[in-house]
């Protein structure tokens, strides 16, 4: 598909939760109407912008440990989202220089850049494929075609901020065993997603926003958000809120609160 073409499926009449999601985190890549639907959710929960970062800054943390902690040199990142620097394969190449990433989107607005997620270093490699994450046979062939991913080694899943847009009719618990079932013992599975558990009203509110305006959304509380890790080994701290995933020491003590994050995010390993 060339840019042109992509530009034209980018639906610019409607709010776009990638483009909601670049204006919590500071970025200029939405419109107004994304504005609009993005202050609306900040009327109904204000630390949106907080929980937005602390997932970015869990990515930051999850995929540096996972190369230089666990020497993992591929990553398969669903649901890529606009790109916002540093992105996964440039924390993960900055840790391991010959880390191979593969992003995976059905969104035509990523397509558009996604140039921003080619600049490989030279022992490394990135790739971009378009799959829908909820189809997970899909996902699996267009990375397998790209040659940049070796399934008999493992992998890094990433599923960051992407699963509280997969409600339970659409089957997401099956979707993630598929995924995980075809890595190789030793992958991980690095997760995070939005929770009522703090502010149950105001989520639940948020949720039925995104569903309004065209983005099928579900929050889910910690119990539920652990199932996807079934069959997995959970390495600390475990399943908890964002912020609290191996902090960084420089960082010093937290300035946000369980319930500003209201995300949940953790590694599980399969044996």
């Amino acid at each position: 598909m060339d840019q042109t073409l992509a530009e034209a499926r980018l639906s610019q009449d409607r709010p776009h939760s990638a483009r909601m999601y670049d204006f919590f985190l500071g970025g200029k890549t939405n419109y107004l109407v994304d504005r609009e639907a993005a202050e609306e959710v900040i009327s109904r929960f204000p630390a949106v912008v907080t929980a937005a970062r602390a997932n970015r800054a869990f990515m930051h943390r999850s995929v540096r440990h996972l190369a230089a902690e666990c020497g993992i040199r591929q990553f398969i990142d669903v649901g890529t989202g606009i790109p916002t620097a540093p992105n996964v394969h440039e924390v993960a190449q900055a840790a391991a220089p010959d880390s191979r990433i593969v992003y995976v989107d059905n969104d035509p607005i990523v397509l558009v850049y996604a140039e921003e997620l080619l600049d490989s270093t030279p022992s490394g490699a990135t790739r971009y494929v378009e799959a829908d994450a909820t189809d997970a046979r899909a996902v699996l062939d267009a990375v397998e075609r790209t040659r940049c991913i070796d399934f008999t080694k493992p992998v890094a899943l990433n599923l960051h901020a992407l699963l509280h847009f997969v409600p339970d009719d659409r089957q997401p618990y099956v979707i993630v065993r598929d995924l995980v079932d075809r890595l190789a013992p030793g992958s991980y599975l690095s997760l995070s997603h939005v929770t009522y558990d703090f502010e149950p009203e105001a989520w639940h509110a948020v949720a039925d926003i995104y569903t309004r305006r065209g983005t099928p959304a579900q929050v889910r509380s910690r119990a539920e958000v652990l199932r996807f890790f079934d069959g997995l080994d959970l390495i600390e701290p475990g399943l908890v809120v964002a912020h609290r995933w191996r902090p960084e020491p420089a960082s010093g003590p937290s300035l946000v609160t369980d319930t500003e994050v209201s995300l949940y995010a953790g590694i599980g390993r399969k044996r």
